[in-house]
């Protein structure tokens, strides 16, 4: 139930094999963790007519998350049809000033994921928003560095995970990416509750 002083959080995604719908679970138990914070996931293919009850969730949000899996360089179709789908929002300013992030899965460590967080950045440009990145240094990167490390794929725009392309959602992302799309999600959570305490 919503109540006036939630911050609402708003994850809106695509996963067409289920490895970046862990990664969103994930957002959303790192957002679940920041008190008063209220959590909806949201996928696209729910938000196929203007009425869908998805719309009003992300309208309603103090801060919306974007996700999709990075496939040939950008972020699937899917959620390229739901971003095409946001402009009339666009037109009417209806998501200005609220917080945004991102975050995104490819089946290679690089993968072009950076492009796919790229435009969600520009999406939310466009909307107003005020974009909110990863707050971790790269993991991994050493010779001291770990598998398990946050952040091993080395992102900041948002979240980045990697999963083997002959390993389903059962066993990729591996925790490390998980954890790393938990912090990004109470990062988030935090910083839409400050925002809207200012506002």
């Amino acid at each position: 139930m919503t109540t006036t002083t939630a911050t609402r959080i708003a994850i809106v995604f695509h996963s067409g094999y289920g490895h970046t719908a862990r990664q969103a679970e994930a957002v959303a138990a790192g957002a679940g963790r920041v008190d008063g914070a209220e959590v909806e996931l949201v996928r696209v293919e729910e938000l196929t007519s203007p009425d869908a009850p998805g719309w009003a969730v992300l309208d309603a949000a103090d801060a919306i998350i974007f996700g999709a899996p990075t496939y040939m360089g950008s972020a699937s179709a899917p959620f390229m049809a739901f971003k095409d789908a946001t402009s009339k929002r666009w037109m009417q300013g209806a998501w200005k000033n609220k917080i945004a992030a991102g975050f995104t899965n490819s089946g290679s460590w690089g993968g072009d994921k950076f492009n796919t967080l790229m435009s969600f950045v520009v999406l939310a440009m466009q909307h107003h928003m005020v974009w909110v990145g990863l707050d971790l240094m790269p993991g991994y990167n050493s010779s001291k560095g770990s598998p398990d490390d946050l952040n091993r794929v080395g992102l900041w725009l948002g979240a980045g995970a990697q999963s083997n392309v002959d390993q389903g959602p059962d066993v990729a992302p591996v925790k490390a990416d998980l954890d790393t799309a938990s912090h990004l999600g109470e990062r988030v959570a935090r910083a839409a509750a400050r925002w809207r305490k200012g506002a």
